[in-house]
């Protein structure tokens, strides 16, 4: 685990205007910076910047966090590697508490060897895309598939040239040891202990369209290549290396990371093409397994992007066994709030072919109509069974046991446990106390992808607490109640800091007075603040998700995104009603007793010209609009 107070460090360090900047064009905007949200489709700038608290906010879906939380829910970044990703650039050396120094040596010694590795390829890439350039067959071949130099550019296609050594003229060394180990380069003998002088080398990629994959970083960690001709195989991959294993990357994440958000989910095709073709054709959000069965790995990728995803497989038997696999992967991570479908196409199609024989709508309907997962796994289990027959249901419901046992707890799992029942004929108790007392094979654990992309301060499972705050607002019929002055006092504090310096003496007495949980949230800043002066939102809520002598409730009230537009007005409005309220208090109290004596007439009236100079003041403050 990581130690809060490295966190608290790393985000003091890192400028999340320069972390964003990086992806997203932002303009200066009075103290804050403007532009267009990378988490959803807009054309007028509502993602806001803020220096001074070092955070985002999106006024137009809600995203909103720190340095991390951009990092996590922008690239898919799990925790862990955003904070390493801040702390490579920030020059810092994450500790790792539980690790040894021989460990410690060793992993320091694992990045540079796959850092040596992304930079070897990431020049062959260079290489090969510039060959493409030059190759007019090659790009005959492109321009014949329907591709544009636009496509190809933004998916880093290049061409491996006929050959047999064609990266030696890359390479100063034809026989360094990274060309064998990144893939390129394969060595004939060394497998059989031959002397190196005996063992020949040549390119592993020749006369084929190069297909770049890389991280959801953007890092080049291996090639597709795919013959132009006729050959075998049609297409080739990278072998597994330190940086590349089929089993967890997925082809086009990193480009698609904008489409997803755009088009809203995921779609799961089976290769290279089918990715850049459907990007080329109005779908950006594809992705392609690299010649391997969907996994786990694979959708919990996915869902760090999007909650719906769907699976798109040929009509053929082929087709129908990968959906099978993909179903078991997904299983496991079917929660009530995600969804997963299943597409299926006519035999004689793949989604490119489709696509240009009935047009984009015709597959944005097909999408739509897609098999959802409940029917799926009612299909699935009820292959070679004849239900018709005691014997085939009771197979049916053999075969089902286990997909039903990898769904995560929910109403989703209760209902497919009824439409069980239903289809084999058998009912709902029956049939919960027959699986209670089978013996079966231990469940499988359920995945839990809670430090997947999100900072500690996240409070539920696989969504980013934004994307719940947004449904929650959006939800019809709901209402929010409105925030007490309290709340919006504390709020802003914990956002801006620096503000406590300019309230007054009886300003701060009276926030100290406010009872639970704001007066001890309020107790908590003052004390941060002498100790280490105005921090920007992003460290205070590490050192306060660190800090357990403060209150559960008074922690879960200080949150200093939850009024991202505020601004010093704001917080002298709430303080006014907070004031108001305690002298229309005292003066009820001085008017209940006898008011008979001078010095009694004196202060009642010195309230009451209070109380007036307080209303105008918040009239003219009320004029602009409220930070909600």
């Amino acid at each position: 685990m990581i130690p809060h107070g490295f966190i608290q460090d790393l985000l003091s360090r890192t400028d999340v205007v320069e972390v964003v900047g990086r992806h997203v064009e932002l303009k200066k905007a009075g103290i804050n910076f403007k532009g267009l949200c990378p988490f959803h489709g807009e054309k007028t700038p509502s993602f806001i910047v803020s220096p001074s608290r070092q955070t985002y906010h999106c006024f137009g879906c809600g995203a909103h966090g720190d340095a991390l939380r951009f990092l996590t829910e922008h690239h898919g970044l799990s925790f862990i590697e955003a904070v390493k990703d801040l702390a490579q650039s920030a020059g810092m050396v994450v500790p790792e508490d539980d690790a040894s120094p021989a460990e410690r040596a060793m992993a320091a010694q694992q990045r540079e060897r796959e850092s040596s590795l992304s930079e070897v390829l990431s020049r062959a890439c260079d290489h090969y895309r510039r060959q493409l350039k030059g190759s007019p067959r090659a790009i005959d071949y492109l321009k014949r598939r329907g591709l544009t130099g636009e496509i190809a550019l933004r998916y880093g296609l290049g061409y491996a040239p006929e050959g047999w050594r064609g990266l030696a003229s890359v390479f100063p060394r034809y026989d360094d040891p990274l060309l064998a180990e990144s893939g390129l380069v394969i060595v004939q003998g060394a497998d059989e202990g031959k002397p190196e002088a005996e063992q020949k080398r040549y390119d592993r990629f020749r006369d084929r369209i190069m297909f770049p994959i890389r991280n959801v970083k953007g890092d080049v960690i291996g090639f597709g290549g795919r013959v132009l001709d006729q050959g075998e195989p049609k297409y080739l991959n990278s072998p597994e290396t330190p940086v590349f294993h089929k089993g967890r990357e997925l082809y086009g994440l990193f480009e698609a990371r904008t489409g997803l958000r755009q088009k809203g989910y995921a779609l799961v095709t089976e290769g290279y093409m089918d990715v850049v073709a459907l990007a080329q054709l109005g779908f950006p959000n594809a992705v392609a397994t690299l010649g391997t069965a969907c996994t786990d790995d694979h959708v919990s990728k996915l869902l760090r992007f999007t909650e719906q995803v769907v699976f798109s497989f040929d009509g053929d038997a082929a087709g129908r066994r990968a959906a099978g696999r993909a179903l078991e992967a997904a299983l496991p991570y079917a929660s009530d709030t995600r969804s997963f479908r299943f597409l299926f196409l006519p035999p004689e199609h793949d989604p490119d072919s489709y696509i240009r024989a009935h047009g984009a709508e015709a597959f944005e309907a097909q999408v739509r109509s897609a098999v959802p997962l409940s029917r799926q796994l009612l299909e699935h289990a009820a292959i070679d069974c004849d239900l018709a027959t005691a014997e085939g249901r009771a197979r049916m419901l053999a075969q089902a046991r286990p997909l039903w046992n990898a769904l995560p707890e929910g109403s989703l799992r209760l209902q497919l446990l009824s439409e069980l029942a239903r289809a084999g004929g058998v009912p709902v108790p029956e049939l919960t106390g027959l699986w209670q007392s089978q013996s079966t094979r231990e469940r499988p654990p359920r995945r839990d992808d809670e430090g997947d992309g999100r900072s500690p301060s996240d409070d539920a499972p696989g969504r980013p607490r934004w994307r719940r705050e947004a449904a929650a607002r959006a939800a019809p019929g709901r209402r929010v109640a409105p925030r007490s002055p309290e709340d919006r006092a504390v709020q802003m504090l914990f956002g801006e800091p620096a503000w406590w310096d300019r309230l007054d003496p009886p300003e701060h007495h009276l926030l100290h007075e406010l009872p639970a949980p704001h007066g001890p949230a309020i107790a908590w800043l003052e004390r941060d603040l002498a100790e280490h002066g105005p921090r920007p939102w992003a460290v205070l809520r590490q050192a306060l998700a660190a800090d357990d002598s403060l209150p559960a409730d008074s922690r879960s009230l200080a949150d200093g995104d939850a009024l991202p537009d505020a601004c010093f007005e704001d917080l002298a409005a709430a303080l006014g009603l907070l004031r108001l309220r305690e002298l229309d208090a005292a003066l009820d109290r001085l008017a209940a007793s006898d008011i008979s004596s001078p010095e009694q007439i004196a202060r009642y009236r010195a309230l009451s010209e209070e109380r007036r100079v307080l209303r105008e003041r918040q009239r003219e403050l009320s004029q602009r609009a409220p930070a909600e």
